[in-house]
């Protein structure tokens, strides 16, 4: 088969490889009718985390069709089911799983050891994202094996297109999650930052959740004009101080909510001179992340409100303001999403369309066109904030 594979940093092949098959009886084979590249990608595109090796296949945003079911799965699955696959494995019986923190499943990942040393715990198995996480081979290709196939699977109604139903693997309930574990209640205002296709999903399922007043904080145009047209007050901020705009927003008093969307990679800006020192540190190796926006949320967050963190960390940040976020009484919470958790409620949302995720793709394209499409994702190019995929 075809497929997306990891071969150093900034250099993804389309490649022929072996077809998957079923390895355990639980397992199940699908073949891929769309995939996508995630934000998160472009950090192994980046090589920024050290546990990929030449040779494993890229992507965890998939669906498709059943076409092989194991002995043990086959009270779940059969041939010809529609599926979307969620980013996490999920055993469904250990107790994380049993508590719906399905993210941190403590069977999936075949190779915990080194989460365990990375970590102190190891976490879920995770489709096609590092070794850290299992090293399964992942969804950007035309076939895909699924451990725990009777459990991590998102079966999905003929009738609606991929396009709608595809982001339920990982964007959708990834930004829900980011919503809801901000705790939003009526009256909130809700800020977000990073407006990319994560950070997009927060701001509709923030607005969904009743926040009143939602703004959206990055600085390419599309992406504001994105955020603008689901109700988002935008800040450009090339253009203007974020500390001070929210602050006029807010009366002074900060954002309720404040919501990292996104992650190790802050953006490079003459006009906030530490994320030139976090690059240069990065460079040298003596710090992994670029955590400006946890900087600029603790500093401007209201006394005992909430930070919320689902763009991805990768390990050690520096000149994070304990004292500030102490003294303010500020709660964390955070997590790589919990798939399964939400996505019954997200499905009947798309059903009932109050939710069309669709929204995001600005470019689709043949799985053979993958690796020129990394370099034009990561280059922001051609107004390019969602690839969709298909084989």
């Amino acid at each position: 088969m075809k497929a997306l594979v990891w071969h150093g940093k900034e250099d993804i092949r389309y490649d022929t490889v072996s077809d998957p098959s079923i390895e355990n009886p639980r397992d199940a084979i699908i073949k891929v009718t769309s995939c996508a590249i995630c934000g998160s990608d472009l950090h192994l595109f980046h090589n920024l985390i050290p546990a990929m090796l030449p040779g494993d296949i890229m992507g965890h945003e998939t669906m498709g069709e059943v076409v092989e079911v194991g002995s043990a799965a086959k009270d779940s699955l059969k041939k010809g089911d529609r599926v979307v696959i969620p980013f996490t494995i999920q055993c469904g019986e250990c107790d994380q799983c049993r508590r719906g923190n399905f993210s941190v499943c403590q069977r999936t990942n075949r190779k915990g050891g080194l989460g365990d040393k990375a970590f102190g715990h190891r976490t879920a198995g995770l489709f096609g994202y590092t070794h850290l996480t299992g090293g399964y081979p992942g969804g950007q290709a035309e076939y895909l094996r699924v451990p725990f196939a009777d459990t991590t699977h998102i079966k999905v109604p003929d009738g609606i297109e991929d396009e709608k139903l595809l982001f339920l693997s990982d964007i959708l309930p990834t930004g829900w999650q980011a919503a809801v574990q901000a705790d939003i209640q009526p009256g909130d205002t809700v800020a977000v930052w990073g407006c990319g296709p994560v950070g997009q999903m927060t701001i509709r399922s923030a607005i969904l959740l009743g926040a009143e007043q939602v703004i959206g904080i990055d600085h390419l145009p599309e992406r504001l004009s994105m955020a603008a047209a689901a109700g988002a007050i935008t800040i450009n901020f090339e253009e203007e101080s974020v500390v001070e705009r929210l602050n006029e927003l807010t009366g002074g008093e900060g954002p309720h909510k404040c919501i990292d969307a996104v992650g190790t990679e802050s953006h490079v800006n003459l006009g906030q001179p530490d994320t030139l020192i976090d690059r240069a540190k990065q460079m040298l190796m003596v710090e992994n992340d670029r955590p400006h926006v946890l900087r600029e949320m603790i500093y401007v967050c209201r006394p005992a409100g909430v930070i919320s963190i689902i763009g991805v960390y990768l390990g050690l940040v520096d000149k994070i303001p304990m004292g500030q976020a102490m003294n303010k009484g500020l709660t964390f919470r955070m997590a790589q999403a919990h798939v399964p958790r939400w996505t019954g409620d997200l499905l009947r949302r798309i059903e009932d369309g109050q939710i069309d995720p669709s929204f995001v793709i600005t470019h689709k394209v043949d799985l053979s066109q993958g690796p020129e499409m990394y370099a034009t994702f990561r280059d922001k190019a051609d107004g390019c904030i969602k690839v969709m995929l298909q084989p």
